[in-house]
């Protein structure tokens, strides 16, 4: 008998040989009909993998990452199965799950195919999920794998195969189809219901431009049909949300490629929106006990080389600046916390004048590969809310709690209530990646997870995810779409002071080091601008919105009248404009509705002659008719209701 231990803490005994499909049935039938994969002692089995000794079993189901994963594994293969059908002779290379669905790069040789051959694909994708045939793992040896695919003629599986130590080759057999494969399926293609194959790409074999240029075909499938139809309403939502498209229609950036790829232009309504969002962060941090410092755009490559920061990302970055002087190199900042370690080390610091809060909206430079630019969310130049705070240890957890509450402040203001928290912390097994003592990182580390537990935050732990001179606190937002990003970040950093070798005079008036804590609520103004255009479509808080109020007059007639209105908001601080274009009024209000302007005043004989306005809000129409000071009340007060104060 072994003992097989579930995520519950219970314990069940079956004789050796049980799969974990059979303990699913033994817990109910039901459950089992929908498991669909399951890890064994933390490593992905099969459902019909025999368990010969004691362990930890977790079994998956559609409703579980691990479930989704093996199901578009799985998916991965069908699709390969169907490729080979179509078209014979093509060389299958690899085929992994993706964060949403699968992909198979293929080399088709002198075959063409393009978007219009994708149905039939699908089609016979469905054929052969319908014949609910089953996934197994079966073990080979390393010659036997390399023969396979020599008398193919796939160079490509013959070089992941050499790469490979025998007795760790495994090949996933199911129909009449074969590939190599580590494992971790769902029990047949029957339960693969939905496929939708999404686009077509180029892809460099094993990444490398220098390799021949596969064809990329994408894809994602769902237990369900009504699943899959869901997600492409999502897609099209997405599309809708395209911050680059927003941004577009609502004047806020744009791209020159005279100027050059990610690096953003800010418009005039963008820059008043990214000055409104900095003011906002600004009186927050001031109350919070933040000084603002300014520093330079560019450092000299000594600065970084202390930092480390050459040495982790000087290869991939801007080179050097050469200047007249011999030997004199500068670099485009990559990061302010170098420069605000300066700024701490220009004078002498007692304990007693900490913790020191220095915070800067600073922009810096990283040069992103061209494929991997992307609107806002991915750019070469960016501008960091960021601040550094020097604390005694003594003062560490308490400074850091207080972080956490600056950006709940922020993400509630802005309307991100659906988030959790992601502990970064190093990869034990990789301890080249890191800079600093085995000490200091256990303490970081430590410091983390209780400020965390402490706050009462919905937390994971995530190994290898550390910067590479210490651990994190990431705060991963979900959107109007449910799609997670990334946003905040807080960051604790024995490392930097050390190699800084910053000081402070103790009260037993030895010099000890502080620690330093890196924080950053939006990350940078670019993605977060990014990000809340896509999650509220465009429609921004009131108190943040580039115009709030549009006047539209139903003639020239009553442009006295619209500007006597204008001025009068204008004197409350409320963002206004008139328009009083020779076009019809239905035309101005579509626009105005187009532009995401929250509200519309109407303004005609009948406004004029009782000294009011007829009032629309965006998205719900007509609100009736009111005096301008009572409008102008109204907005005021949806203003204050929308911004609370940050109370420290």
């Amino acid at each position: 008998m072994i003992a097989i231990t579930l995520p519950d803490g219970s314990v069940k005994h079956f004789d050796a040989g049980v799969t974990p499909m059979d303990v699913a049935k033994s817990i109910s039938e039901g459950f089992a009909r929908n498991v669909i994969s399951a890890s064994f002692n933390d490593v992905t089995v099969e459902t019909t993998t025999p368990l010969t000794e004691d362990g930890s079993l977790v079994l998956y189901t559609w409703n579980n990452e691990e479930g989704k994963k093996a199901f578009w594994h799985s998916s991965a293969h069908i699709l390969a199965q169907a490729l080979e059908q179509l078209y014979p002779g093509i060389k299958l290379t690899i085929g992994p799950a993706i964060e949403n669905g699968f992909y198979y790069d293929v080399d088709f040789g002198d075959k063409t195919i393009s978007e219009k051959d994708l149905k039939e694909i699908e089609d016979r994708m469905l054929e052969i999920a319908r014949g609910k045939h089953e996934f197994s793992i079966r073990e080979s040896s390393k010659a036997d794998a390399l023969d396979y695919y020599k008398k193919q003629g796939n160079e490509y599986k013959v070089e992941l195969i050499e790469n490979l130590e025998d007795g760790t080759i495994t090949f996933c057999d199911h129909d009449t189809f074969t590939d190599l494969c580590r494992g971790g399926h769902i029990p047949n293609t029957g339960i693969v219901k939905a496929v939708k194959l999404m686009s077509i790409a180029g892809a460099y074999w094993r990444g490398d431009e220098k390799n021949k240029q596969l064809t990329r075909i994408y894809g994602i499938s769902f237990p369900k049909q009504k699943d899959l139809t869901e997600y492409l309403e999502l897609l099209e939502q997405a599309k809708q949300r395209d911050h680059r498209k927003l941004g577009k229609e609502l004047e806020l950036f744009t791209f020159s490629q005279k100027v050059g790829q990610g690096l953003p232009l800010w418009l005039p309504k963008g820059a008043a929106l990214r000055e409104r969002l900095e003011n906002f962060l600004k009186k927050a941090q001031k109350k919070a006990g933040y000084e603002m410092v300014v520093t330079p755009h560019i450092g000299q490559k000594e600065l970084y080389v202390t930092s480390g920061h050459y040495a982790k990302y000087g290869a991939d970055s801007f080179q050097p600046i050469h200047t007249p002087s011999e030997g004199e190199e500068f670099l485009l900042k990559p990061m302010n916390c170098p420069h605000h370690c300066e700024i701490y080390n220009s004078k002498p610091w007692s304990y007693k004048d900490l913790p020191k809060r220095f915070a800067e909206f600073g922009t810096v430079y990283r040069y992103e590969q061209s494929g991997e630019l992307h609107g806002l969310t991915r750019v070469r130049g960016f501008t960091q809310d960021d601040a550094h705070i020097f604390c005694t240890p003594d003062q560490l957890d308490d400074e850091f709690k207080k972080v956490i509450d600056l950006v709940l402040y922020v993400f509630g203001s802005l309307g991100f209530e659906n988030f959790y928290t992601q502990v970064s912390l190093r990869d034990p097994d990789k301890p080249e990646k890191y800079i600093g003592s085995l000490e200091n990182w256990e303490k970081a580390e430590k410091a983390i997870i209780n400020a965390a537990e402490a706050k009462g935050l919905d937390y994971k732990i995530e190994y290898g995810e550390a910067a590479f001179y210490g651990p994190k606190l990431d705060f991963m937002v979900k959107d109007a779409l449910g799609r997670s990003w990334q946003l905040g970040t807080i960051q604790v950093d024995y490392n930097l002071p050390e190699r800084f070798e910053l000081e402070y005079k103790g009260s037993d008036n030895d010099t000890h080091r502080p620690v330093m804590i890196h924080r950053a609520p939006f990350g940078s103004m670019e993605r977060f601008v990014a990000i809340l255009l896509e999650h509220t479509g465009g429609n921004f808080p009131l108190w943040l919105m580039p115009e709030q109020v549009s006047i539209l007059s139903l003639s020239e007639k009553y442009e006295k009248y619209s500007q006597k209105v204008l001025n009068l908001l204008e004197n409350d601080e409320i963002r206004a404009l008139v328009d009083n274009r020779n076009e019809t009024i239905g035309k101005k209000i579509r626009e105005a509705e187009m532009n995401k302007i929250p509200y519309m005043l109407i303004v005609g004989e009948q406004e004029e002659k009782d000294g009011t306005v007829s009032v629309r809000k965006h998205g719900e129409g007509d609100l009736g008719t009111m005096t301008p000071k009572a409008f102008s009340e109204l907005i005021q007060q949806a203003i204050k209701e929308e911004s609370k104060e940050f109370n420290v």
